[in-house]
């Protein structure tokens, strides 16, 4: 059950993903998480930086759609306005979300990608699918819902140390 909240790579931010690499691989669709993901749980708009990202994302030949389990006017009036399609309470992790997301873009599974702040939610459901999983550190975790924080960032604290017992999870080298 561990072994299916690790992510086939972790990256500090989305800025950090070689999007060409992933493209040469044969993705062409990235479904993203929007909350601590993007922006902050709180963040309103995207910063000019995200908006240049969405730009490079769309030039190289990805496909983009968000999915959060956050409601309409959250999603919608951050998405709407950068012309992102989305899938709002999505009820990550089941299946469904990823499922209408992957049939928006009339992509497979093994052409899409999930990026997200939570192994519970983005990651575990992305690898249940058998789709390229990105897990990227959350961006103001002060700022997450109270679910988010009492409970799924328990859980994925428990779940780091069995992972780590078990050799499966390692943490990255720093440069010094």
């Amino acid at each position: 059950m561990f072994e299916m909240l690790v992510p086939k790579l972790r990256v500090n931010t989305v800025f950090d993903i070689d999007l060409e690499k992933l493209y040469q691989q044969g993705y062409r669709g990235i479904i993203t998480d929007l909350d601590n993901t993007l922006v902050g749980a709180k963040a309103p708009l995207a910063t000019p930086e995200l908006v240049e990202w969405f730009k490079k994302v769309k030039e190289i030949g990805f496909q983009l759609i968000i999915v959060s389990n956050n409601q309409l006017e959250r999603v919608s009036k951050f998405a709407t306005p950068l012309d992102i399609e989305f899938v709002h309470q999505a009820r990550k992790p089941t299946n469904a979300p990823f499922r209408k997301a992957m049939t928006m873009m009339d992509l497979p599974a093994d052409q899409t990608v999930v990026v997200g702040d939570q192994m519970l939610t983005d990651v575990y459901g992305g690898n249940r699918l058998g789709l390229f999983t990105i897990l990227v550190m959350p961006i103001a975790i002060g700022d997450e819902g109270w679910f988010t924080r009492l409970i799924n960032r328990r859980i994925e604290r428990i779940a780091l140390t069995r992972l780590r017992k078990k050799g499966l999870w390692f943490e990255e080298e720093k440069n010094t």
